[in-house]
């Protein structure tokens, strides 16, 4: 996650950027980094951002069995504060979270913990999110060798730039000595 000095060319890549070269004229493309990869203080947006439909509120509400009227129900939310149905916290929490895992933790082994959840800023139905985590700690691990402990702040916002979700994650990365990308065809 090093990135070359503005205004010169990369010079320790071969190929295009995130991708391996596996052969002539062929690469791989690749998911998250390795451990010593990683640079406290790198800032990743993720990309693409994504419209909440319909779709996704009612069908994540059902899966997560949180059947709220003030979800589910335009009528009954028609009546509510918003005056339409409010997209799920957990709807918008699986959305973002699962924005950033390509790129932050793509190569984890386990996630460790979620905290400090806010969120700030009502999501509705065709709201378009955005993402961006900032690498804010990493340690290697005392009890799993070849392993590094990664933290990371993560912001979501509407293409408008208001903040509808922050939180703090923590996931277990693999080391370059441990990397399995020749054994699992990655």
């Amino acid at each position: 996650m090093r990135p070359d000095p503005p205004g010169r060319p990369a010079t320790d890549h071969t190929g295009p950027t995130g991708f391996r070269m596996v052969g002539e004229n062929r690469y791989r493309e690749q998911v998250g980094f390795y451990y010593d990869e990683i640079v406290v203080g790198t800032v990743i947006e993720h990309r693409p951002g994504r419209t909440v439909t319909e779709m996704d509120n009612v069908l994540m509400s059902m899966l997560s069995m949180n059947a709220a009227p003030l979800h589910i129900d335009a009528a009954y939310a028609a009546a509510g504060p918003w005056g339409q149905p409010l997209v799920s916290s957990l709807v918008t929490l699986s959305i973002v979270g699962g924005m950033t895992a390509r790129s932050t933790s793509g190569r984890t082994t386990a996630n460790l913990g979620w905290e400090r959840i806010h969120l700030p800023c009502p999501v509705f139905v065709g709201d378009t999110l955005y993402a961006e985590s900032e690498v804010t700690g990493k340690r290697l691990s005392a009890s799993r060798p070849g392993e590094g402990i990664v933290s990371c702040r993560t912001t979501g916002r509407k293409a408008t730039g208001e903040v509808v979700l922050t939180f703090e994650r923590s996931f277990l990365v693999p080391t370059e000595e441990s990397r399995t990308d020749d054994r699992t065809g990655y």
